[in-house]
């Protein structure tokens, strides 16, 4: 009998409701709960094949000491040991927790509670540092508090929906099906796009405007200018309802419509339109994601949009305000419960004396943090000199996500003592601790979550945890009980973690914060257990405000909220050559370091290996071909080796190298090892997308393509990318040839045994080795090598394990990497969801089917999350091209 479950989805920080069904065979599904207000039914690609990330494959499934298997007792009793004695020796501020948004609310809390309240140190920051720090910083300085004032609802009532610097339709694809619908369904709706690139999400945009890297301020600045100058300013608003407008304005106007088109890299009469077109439009939405926040000038960015919401006081109603866009599932729960260095729980502030007493009271904590900690970048700089002696990671792997990441590694090596919680026992990260706990991971977990529109919901458990693996929560309270904080930390479900975090929100509150679930304060286990979704605050008293500031009261002590001055640099001179900013981001079906979305087939068949987009120009420049290795290098020596894209979506003097590839997926492609520590002065978070970088052709000896029904174990080569597949793994390959040949090392690397038949062809003259395995009518392996990168079919190859190959000549026909005449070939795959290819979709459009919802109807593909549609309609408007020749 088959058993259902109301659970949230682990990925982007839309909050999407998920329904789980285990099967009475122990089988999972999942699919969109169609009740759940984030996503009404919709899944993304990722969120669809959650199912197929459930095994045990690299699980941490016991706690290891140095490698080995050990107890709980003598792993916990060791932590809190080495803990308790560095902090004798040193002080509280010589140790550190790095979290996580990929913790629930219940884990976040008592990390914060312990290092804060009873350690008495600030030294606990998260992984959110890199993704949302400056929308933390641009709401405190506007708003007094970090409010998130609007709704999803609001991009769905809106005239007009600016997205700056966010790839919605990849990084947030619910929400740009919730946009293209409405979208659809008013045409006069408008959509602005303002990004470097042009992405997907540009596709359903009536005006894109490729801002040049950190131009957002200038851009900015000059709308608030041209609304004071047309007469668009909100007078009785800005009067009542702010302060600083004066001052906020003269910072705007000092550039000229010359030195603003400088700054943004854009015509004038783009930069009229767009500012024409927000002027002329009352309920306008300005949703912003990454491209905004990891920037050296993010905070300024983040205060620049808002002032222009301010100024126009279209904010706190429907259809308008300004919207961060989360990265992660449980950002906004961490900011919630104080996850960041320089925040209190309950949106309570470190540096106000006053809500410091408030909390230590609460807690009846020996002390509290009466100062920030080390935010993400300093504390791994106090890491590397010795400062902090003792580090606790939890669910995040900074070897990879880190700017500097060789820095960050060395400093974790080098660190007398580290533990790392995780759910995967080989990250980059977890092989360097000392101490490896087995956390739960998604279907094993029991928390909340709280996602961008404030919409706190259940993540509830449907699988047993494996192994000894056990939640997050647990780890950190039986880490302090054996430190002596016994009665503050006796904690028995995430209930009673949940009851006091809501208790703590309300306490001496009155509605002078934000922050306010009171409401569930005496929640006890049944009511936990049936929570069902709602939008903070939630008083114990009162009614939850779908929308805040509509009534114009903010929440600094006067009531008013701050336009922030902010300046806009100018372009810097002219790049030298051979010099690009590098641009870091997500693809469209991986999720961070891939330890959940690696493991499923179909989520690597649209990008399976680390790529580098190019404009073709720049490549021409560069001599670098399409799908030529490239070598990307930053100005002290390090470099990464990744495939090139040449694409025109991609704006010249720039480059986009996705940051999901680690050491264990690929030889030499973790982006971030490129990014220096540069940071925003206020919010502290990296500039991830500004790197300068040089690019250069690499030409190794042999490229090759190989797919194989186990892993290999042995790979000697200076390139190499690996991905689970159906039926096994897919592999690029590039280097010299093994000293012994790639027959035996293809043997030894797959313990290939006596009743393989191998079919081997080779032209030594061409430079051309191809090499089959097989097992009966199984196909074991199948190697392709070539001089240059290798045309071979990839899909229709990985489709071969999983064919009965009976007919000996059909066998032997395989060498030649592609499908025969008549036989299916679906191409690179475009729809993930479904597995269809590019060449089925041309086939398609070839017979007719010209338009989506013909595509659809014939071949299923872009009617699940409808992240792979911008691709799809190109496909057509191309096969339209060639038709019109």
């Amino acid at each position: 009998m088959a058993c259902e479950t109301r659970t949230t989805c682990p990925y982007c920080g839309v909050g999407c409701g998920v329904i789980a069904t285990v099967d009475g065979a122990g089988s999972v599904s999942v699919r969109g709960d169609p009740e759940h207000p984030a996503n009404f039914g919709r899944l993304c690609s990722k969120g669809s094949a959650l199912a197929e990330t459930l095994g045990e494959d690299g699980r941490a499934l016991f706690p290891e000491i140095r490698g080995q298997r050990t107890s709980w007792e003598t792993a916990l009793n060791l932590i809190a040991d080495r803990f308790s004695n560095t902090i004798a020796e040193h002080g509280p501020d010589s140790v550190a927790f790095y979290v996580s948004g990929q913790l629930l609310t219940e884990d976040y809390y008592v990390a914060n509670k312990l290092m804060k309240g009873f350690i008495g140190s600030g030294n606990i920051d998260t992984n959110s540092r890199l993704c949302m720090a400056s929308s933390v910083a641009g709401h405190r300085r506007a708003f007094g508090a970090d409010t998130v004032p609007g709704t999803y609802e609001d991009l769905e009532l809106a005239d007009l929906v600016v997205l700056v610097g966010s790839n919605l339709a990849w990084c947030h694809p619910v929400l740009y099906q919730r946009l293209a619908a409405a979208k659809a369904s008013r045409p006069a709706m408008k959509v602005v796009v303002i990004d470097p690139r042009r992405t997907s999400t540009s596709d359903i945009a009536d005006l894109h405007l490729s801002v040049s890297p950190d131009g957002d301020v200038a851009l900015f600045n000059g709308l608030l200018t041209h609304l004071a100058e047309t007469d668009r300013i909100d007078q009785s608003y800005v009067a009542a309802n702010t302060t600083g407008f004066s001052e906020a304005l003269l910072s705007a106007s000092r550039l000229s419509m010359a030195e603003l088109s400088e700054a943004t890299g854009l015509s004038g009469m783009l930069i009229r339109q767009f500012f024409w077109l927000f002027a002329g439009t009352e309920r306008v939405v300005t949703c912003y994601s990454q491209g905004v926040n990891q920037s050296a000038s993010g905070s300024d960015k983040v205060n620049a949009i808002i002032n222009c919401h301010l100024a126009t006081g279209r904010i706190g109603r429907p259809g308008m305000g300004p919207f961060s866009l989360t990265g992660q599932p449980n950002a906004m729960g961490g900011r919630e419960v104080g996850g960041l260095a320089n925040m209190l729980a309950a949106h309570m502030e470190i540096e106000n004396e006053d809500h410091r007493d408030r909390v230590q009271r609460f807690w009846s904590s020996p002390r509290i943090a009466d100062r920030a900690g080390l935010k993400a970048v300093e504390m791994f700089d106090a890491v590397a000199d010795g400062r902090i002696k003792a580090l606790w990671i939890m669910s995040t792997n900074p070897v990879v996500s880190m700017p500097n990441a060789d820095k960050v590694k060395a400093a974790i090596e080098a660190c007398p003592f580290v533990v790392a919680s995780d759910m995967q026992k080989n990250t980059d990260t977890a092989r360097l601790a000392h101490v490896l706990l087995p956390a739960t991971g998604w279907g094993e977990k029991s928390g909340t979550v709280t996602n961008s529109e404030r919409r706190i919901s259940r993540q509830r458990p449907f699988l047993a945890a494996p192994g000894e693996a056990c939640p997050d929560w647990w780890h950190i309270t039986e880490v302090a009980k054996r430190m002596g904080f016994v009665d503050a930390f006796d904690y028995e479900s995430p209930a009673e973690i949940f009851a006091e975090h809501s208790a703590l929100s309300a306490f001496e509150n009155d509605g002078v914060r934000d922050f306010d679930i009171g409401a569930f304060a005496a929640m006890d286990q049944n009511q936990y257990e049936d929570l069902a979704p709602f939008q903070w605050p939630k008083p114990a008293i009162g009614a939850t405000k779908e929308r805040f500031f509509a009534d114009g009261r903010f929440y600094h002590p006067d009531g008013k909220a701050r336009f922030v001055s902010v300046q806009a640099a100018l372009q810097p001179v002219e790049r030298a050559h051979g010099s690009f900013v590098l641009n870091t981001g997500r693809v469209r079906d991986h999720w961070h370091t891939m330890t959940r979305t690696g493991k499923s087939a179909r989520l690597s068949a649209h990008l399976a290996e680390p790529f580098c987009e190019i404009h073709p120009l720049d490549a021409a420049d560069q001599q670098i071909r399409d799908a030529d290795l490239v070598k990307v290098s930053d100005d002290k020596g390090h470099f990464i080796l990744v495939r090139a894209l040449l694409t025109e979506r991609q704006a010249r003097g720039s480059i986009f190298v996705p940051m999901h590839w680690t050491d264990e997926t690929a030889s030499r492609a973790r982006v971030d090892a490129l990014v220096p520590p540069d940071v925003d002065p206020i919010s502290g978070q990296p500039a991830l997308k500004q790197a300068r970088v040089s690019l250069a052709r690499h030409a190794p000896a042999f490229h090759a393509f190989l797919v194989a029904a186990e892993r290999p174990r042995i790979l000697p080569f200076e390139y190499w990318a690996i991905a689970k597949a159906d039926g096994g793994y897919r592999l690029e390959l590039a280097g010299d040839e093994p000293e012994n040949g790639f027959e035996a090392w293809l043997s030894q690397s797959l313990d290939l045994d006596e009743d393989i038949e191998i079919v081997r062809y080779r032209d030594v003259a061409a430079g051309d080795c191809r090499i089959l395995a097989l097992r009966g009518t199984r196909l074991m392996a199948a190697f392709f090598a070539s001089r240059s990168p290798v045309a071979v079919s990839r899909q229709w190859a990985v489709d071969q394990m999983l064919t009965e190959h009976d007919d000996a000549k059909a066998r032997s026909r395989l060498v030649a990497g592609r499908p025969g005449a008549g036989q299916p070939d679906k191409g690179a795959i475009v729809c993930s969801c479904f597995s269809v290819g590019a060449k089925e979709i041309s086939h398609a459009v070839g017979q007719g089917c010209r338009s989506m919802d013909a595509i659809g109807q014939l071949l299923s593909a872009g009617t699940n999350c409808g992240s792979c549609r911008p691709e799809i309609r190109r496909i057509i408007d191309a096969q339209a091209l060639l038709a019109a020749e």
